[in-house]
């Protein structure tokens, strides 16, 4: 599959997700090139983002698993292989793993020289639970 050509990296800090993640960088573009960062990113079962925006946008390629994708305020949208979920700048979301399999997804942070990623905190359970029985 597409997601396992690459190794799962790191485990993801538990500052920005619950439950296990695993982010492999693949493009950190630190001399500001190309003005966007890519990496791929595992979630095992139930775990997810916490809330976040990208100032420049967010660009996700669905690769394994069923995940989830929510705007604050808006209903979660399922997430299968080969969906792509193109996040405005400054949208405020979360995304992450069904509650019973694992997910993997590339993901791409564009117009990077606006800033960096902010957090507003965990997704906690009862919204994770709330936006995933809906679907």
């Amino acid at each position: 599959m597409f997601s396992d050509l690459f190794e799962k990296g790191t485990k993801a800090s538990s500052d920005f997700f619950t439950g296990t993640v695993w982010v492999k960088m693949l493009v950190t573009d630190e001399d500001g090139i190309f003005d966007t960062q890519v990496y791929n990113v595992v979630f095992e079962p139930s775990s997810r983002t916490h809330w976040h925006s990208h100032p420049g946008g967010q660009i996700l390629i669905v690769t394994r698993g069923k995940g989830f994708y929510q705007e604050k305020g808006k209903p979660a949208r399922p997430l299968k292989p080969g969906d792509v979920v193109e996040i405005p700048p400054n949208v405020v979301h979360w995304h992450g793993a069904a509650p019973d399999e694992e997910f993997a997804h590339i993901g791409m942070s564009t117009r990077v020289h606006l800033g960096p990623t902010k957090w507003f905190g965990p997704v906690t359970d009862e919204e994770y639970k709330s936006a995933v029985e809906e679907k």
